[in-house]
C-alpha cells in the first residue's frame, strides 16, 4: 500500500488513509501468506507498486526485486528503501526484461486481472522462474469483487487453476477468506455502491469507451468518499490481516484467490 502523499487515489491501488481498512488488510495477508512461504533465492515481486509489500517479502538468503509499470513509481520505491532495500524497476509485467529462469520464486499480488489477455503475464511468470521456482497469484475473487474498471478480467477458482495450469505442471488454488467483521464489511460497503450504481439507470458507464469509464472513476471516488464519511466506506474500521486466512473452501463470497503454481513449463 501506499501513503495518500505518494500517489492520489483512483481506486487502482490501495492507499492508507484513502482506502477501506479492509481492503489494505486484504492485500496485507496475501503477502504475509507468501512471506511465510518463501525460501532462499531470488524473488521477483510484479506490480510492486511503492515496494512497501515487497519488503515484507525480505529475509535471511534472498535477493528481492520488484517490478512495476510505473517508472515513477518505481523511483519513489527504491527512495524510500535506499541502498539496503530491494532493487526496483519500471517494468511491463507482460515483457519482464528478465532472461529465461532468472527467479527462484515470483509474487503476482492483484494483478492478473487487470490484463485484458492475462495469459500473456502467466507466460511471462513460467519463463522467469527456474525449474523448481514457485508462482504465487493472488487476485480476487469473481463473485465476491465489485465493479471497479481497472479490473478488465476476473477469476472464479476453476478459471484461475486452468489458466495457470496452461503455463505450470502443479497448481493449487486456495481462498483468501474474511471473517465474519470482513463479510459484514464488504456486503456494506458494497450495498452502498449498488445503491449509488443505480444513479446510472442507462448504465452509461458500460456504453462509453472504457478509458471514459476509468477517467470518471479516478475523479469520482475520492468525492464519493469524502461525501459517505468513514463508516460508509470502511476507513478507519481497524480491520486488519489478521481478519484473513487461507481456506480450502471457496464460496461465491471468498473475497480472494491465492494460487501456488510450481513447475514451469
Amino acid at each position: 500500500m501506499t501513503e495518500d502523499r505518494d500517489l492520489r487515489l483512483t481506486g487502482e491501488r490501495p492507499i492508507k488513509g484513502s482506502t477501506p481498512d479492509s481492503l489494505l488488510a486484504f492485500h496485507e495477508a496475501g503477502y504475509r501468506e507468501v512471506a511465510s512461504r518463501l525460501g532462499p533465492g531470488a524473488v521477483l515481486d510484479v506490480g510492486c507498486g511503492v515496494g512497501e509489500e515487497t519488503a515484507t517479502l525480505a529475509g535471511p538468503d534472498r535477493y528481492l526485486v520488484g517490478v512495476d509499470y510505473s517508472v515513477e513509481t518505481t523511483i519513489a520505491a527504491r527512495s524510500r528503501a535506499g541502498s539496503a532495500g530491494p532493487a526496483f524497476a519500471g517494468m511491463d509485467g507482460t515483457r519482464l526484461a528478465f532472461r529465461d529462469r532468472s527467479f527462484d520464486a515470483v509474487c503476482s499480488s492483484h494483478i492478473v486481472e487487470h490484463f485484458t489477455a492475462p495469459e500473456t503475464h502467466v507466460a511471462e511468470l513460467a519463463r522467469v522462474l527456474r525449474p523448481g521456482g514457485v508462482a504465487f497469484v493472488i487476485t480476487p475473487n469473481r463473485p465476491a469483487d465489485f465493479e471497479n474498471p481497472f479490473h478488465v478480467h476476473l477469476f472464479e477458482a476453476v478459471d484461475l487453476a486452468s489458466l495457470l495450469r496452461t503455463f505450470f505442471g502443479e497448481v493449487e488454488v486456495l481462498g483468501l477468506e474474511g471473517d465474519e467483521a470482513v463479510h459484514a464489511d464488504f456486503a456494506r460497503r458494497r450495498a452502498k455502491g449498488e445503491r449509488l450504481l443505480r444513479l446510472d439507470r442507462f448504465r452509461l458507464r458500460h456504453r462509453v469507451p472504457r478509458s471514459w469509464y476509468v477517467w470518471a472513476y479516478e475523479r469520482a471516488l475520492p468525492v464519493v468518499y469524502r461525501l459517505l464519511g468513514p463508516e460508509s466506506t470502511g476507513i478507519g474500521s481497524g480491520l486488519d490481516a489478521s481478519h484473513f486466512f487461507l481456506a480450502p473452501e471457496i464460496s461465491p463470497a471468498t473475497p480472494g484467490l491465492f494460487a501456488v503454481a510450481r513447475a514451469p513449463r
